[in-house]
C-alpha cells in the first residue's frame, strides 16, 4: 500500500491480532451472525489487516457492515442455496448475506468440483460485500490450485473512459497461484486508479489524491494533486485514454459480465441504490495437476518469482517485489508487533463496546 495511506506514526495504536479477531467476532455475533459465520467473517477482515490491506479490514469495513445490519440491509442468517448446477459449475443465491461468510462457501464448492473434474467455477447472486478478494482466491492455494475471484454490483463509483456518468463499482479481480519456497503470487486489484476504500483511508488522514486518480462530476480527469473533493468520480486504472484507461475500463466490464450478469442479476448500473451494496460474485479453482505435476509447477514458480525478486532495481529504488511478497512479509511483522490501527478506529471500537454491552478488550 502506498505510504500516504498508512496510519501516521503519531496516531498508531498497536493491537494484537488475536484481540482484534475476538472483538470483531463478538461484534458480528451481536449483529446476528452464527458463531461460525462470525468467526469466518472476522477472519476475512483480519487477514486483510495482517497483510497490510487496511482498506478492506476492520478500519473501513466493519462499521459499514454494522450500520447495514442495523438498517436491515444484510441478512445475518442467510439460507445460501444452489439455483443451478453442473459437474463443474454452480450458481448460488446468497439470500442477501454478507459475502465475508457466503463467498468462502462458494469457493469451497469450486474447489470440490475442481478436485473431481480439474476445474470448478461458482457464481453468487443476491449477496453483499466480500471484503478482500485475495482471501477467497488464496483458499485454493493449499489444494495445489490457482484461485480466481471477481465481484461487481453497486455502489457505483467509476466512470468509463470518456464518460461523465458513474456506471461501475470498483470491480476488483484477484488471482492466487502457489509456489514452493517463495511466497505465493497473490494479485488483488481494483479496476479503478485507486481502490474506493483507500479513499476513505485518505480522508481519515488527509492524504492527497494524485493526478488522474479521480474526475470532477462531469467526468473530466483532475490532472493535479488535490485533496479529496466532496463530489467526484473514480477513473479506471490508467486514468486517461492516453495512459491506458481503456484497459481498466475493459477489465471492469469483464468483472461485470463474469459476476452479476453471469449470475443472473444484470449489471450493477441497473440495480437499486438501496441497500448500499448489492453484489454478484464469481470464483474459480483450477487444479494444477490437470495440466502439469504440481511440484514441477511450484518449482517453476519459485524460479520465476525469485528471478523477479532478485532483479536489478531501477535507480532510486531499493528492490523489486512481486504481487503477494510484501503482504506475506507484513503478516510476519504484524503477527509479532501487532496491527497499527488509527486511534480513531480504536475509539470506534470502544464506543460500540459501551453502546452494545460487549466484553472484548483491545488494548
Amino acid at each position: 500500500m502506498l505510504e500516504r495511506f498508512l496510519v501516521p506514526e503519531k496516531d498508531r495504536v498497536f493491537v494484537h491480532p488475536e484481540r482484534m479477531l475476538a472483538a470483531t467476532t463478538e461484534i458480528f455475533e451481536k449483529c446476528g451472525q452464527s458463531p461460525d459465520d462470525a468467526a469466518l467473517s472476522a477472519e476475512v477482515l483480519l487477514t486483510s489487516d495482517l497483510r497490510g490491506c487496511e482498506s478492506h479490514g476492520v478500519s473501513n469495513q466493519l462499521r459499514v457492515y454494522v450500520q447495514m445490519y442495523g438498517d436491515q440491509q444484510i441478512n445475518p442468517t442467510p439460507n445460501v442455496r444452489v439455483t443451478r448446477e453442473t459437474d463443474v459449475t454452480a450458481n448460488l443465491d446468497g439470500d442477501t448475506g454478507l459475502g465475508l461468510h457466503v463467498l468462502p462457501k462458494a469457493m469451497e464448492m469450486a474447489i470440490e468440483k475442481a478436485e473431481k473434474h480439474g476445474m470448478g467455477a461458482v457464481t453468487v447472486h443476491n449477496s453483499r460485500h466480500i471484503g478482500m478478494l485475495a482471501y477467497h482466491s488464496m483458499m485454493a492455494l493449499k489444494h495445489d490450485m490457482i484461485g480466481i475471484t471477481t465481484s461487481a454490483g453497486n455502489p457505483l463509483s467509476m466512470v468509463p473512459t470518456h464518460a461523465s456518468e458513474k456506471l461501475f463499482a470498483t470491480n476488483p479481480w484477484a488471482w492466487a497461484a502457489p509456489a514452493g519456497d517463495e511466497a505465493p503470487f497473490v494479485f488483488d486489484v481494483a479496476t479503478t486508479q485507486v481502490a474506493g476504500n483507500k479513499l476513505r483511508l485518505a480522508e481519515r488522514i488527509g492524504a492527497p489524491m494524485d493526478s488522474a486518480w479521480i474526475s470532477d462530476p462531469d467526468g473530466a480527469p483532475i490532472m493535479k494533486q488535490t485533496q479529496l473533493p466532496v463530489d467526484y468520480h473514480i477513473l479506471p486504472f490508467g486514468g486517461t485514454r492516453e495512459q491506458g484507461s481503456h484497459k481498466g475500463y475493459g477489465f471492469a466490464a469483464m468483472a461485470e459480465i463474469m459476476a452479476p450478469i453471469l449470475s443472473g442479476m444484470g449489471a450493477g448500473m441497473f440495480m437499486p441504490t438501496v441497500p448500499r451494496t448489492i453484489m454478484g460474485h464469481y470464483v474459480q479453482a483450477v487444479k494444477i495437476d490437470g495440466f502439469i505435476d504440481p511440484e514441477q509447477f511450484k518449482d517453476d514458480m519459485d524460479r520465476f518469482l525469485k528471478r523477479l525478486r532478485t532483479s536489478k532495481p531501477a535507480p532510486g529504488e531499493n528492490r523489486v517485489v512481486y504481487a503477494g511478497l510484501p503482504e506475506a512479509e507484513e503478516v510476519k511483522i504484524r503477527q509479532q508487533n501487532g496491527i497499527p490501527y488509527h486511534r480513531e478506529v480504536v475509539e470506534w471500537f470502544e464506543s460500540i463496546k459501551a453502546e452494545q454491552g460487549l466484553e472484548f478488550e483491545l488494548v
